[in-house]
């Protein structure tokens, strides 16, 4: 059988309940077949906390940076374990995770602060301050504030962040994102305004 008639097996699986096929490619050597595994076993409501563990540990840095997205929707299970991973696309998947599981233990708020200063890779950085500003625990705003003077996509980011919060320190943050020399960081800015401090209502407009 070849690897693309198995994979094709494994996505009917999903589709049609079978969960002894997708199961059994949990164990298989190919990753993109548990992969695959995976996500029929979540689409059929067959995926078990235990599975995402186990997958959370797999050899394939692929295989948890799937288990990462999907450990979004598993608000109890820690992400701890991939924010630490040494792949930085399975660390950023997991901070994206912990953004839409929202209510996160302090560990995992903690890690986030750090990786989102920290990180040597911009998009960690990036999706850790997105996570942060999702949870909108005030522990997290220092973090924000730095991104807000990171690289461009990390300032977009973090003014967007911004939004749960208010005080001296953001409204200083978002009047500089108003004349930010990139658009992009200025047009966060603008569609965030009508949401922040009247105090800012007043800022010129970029000509």
């Amino acid at each position: 059988m070849t690897h693309q008639h198995h994979w094709r097996r494994l996505a009917i699986a999903g589709h049609e309940g079978d969960e002894s096929t997708a199961r059994a490619a949990l164990t298989d050597t190919d990753p993109v077949a548990r992969q695959f595994a995976l996500g029929s076993l979540h689409r059929m409501d067959a995926l078990t906390q235990t599975d995402l563990l186990e997958a959370f540990a797999d050899d394939s840095p692929a295989v948890r940076h799937r288990a990462a997205l999907l450990a979004a929707e598993w608000p109890e299970v820690s992400l701890l374990p991939l924010l630490h991973d040494s792949d930085s696309t399975v660390v950023e998947a997991a901070a994206w995770a912990a953004g839409e599981q929202e209510e996160v233990d302090d560990a995992v708020l903690e890690l986030l602060c750090a990786l989102g200063t920290s990180a040597d890779d911009p998009m960690v950085r990036e999706s850790a301050v997105a996570a942060l500003g999702a949870i909108g625990d005030e522990r997290g705003l220092p973090t924000i504030l730095a991104g807000c003077v990171d690289k461009p996509a990390v300032r977009r980011r973090a003014v967007l962040a911004l939004a749960p919060f208010e005080g001296a320190e953001v409204d200083a943050a978002l009047a500089a994102a108003l004349v930010d020399r990139d658009w992009q960081v200025r047009q966060a800015a603008e569609d965030l305004l009508p949401h922040m401090s009247p105090a800012l209502d007043d800022q010129p407009e970029d000509s």
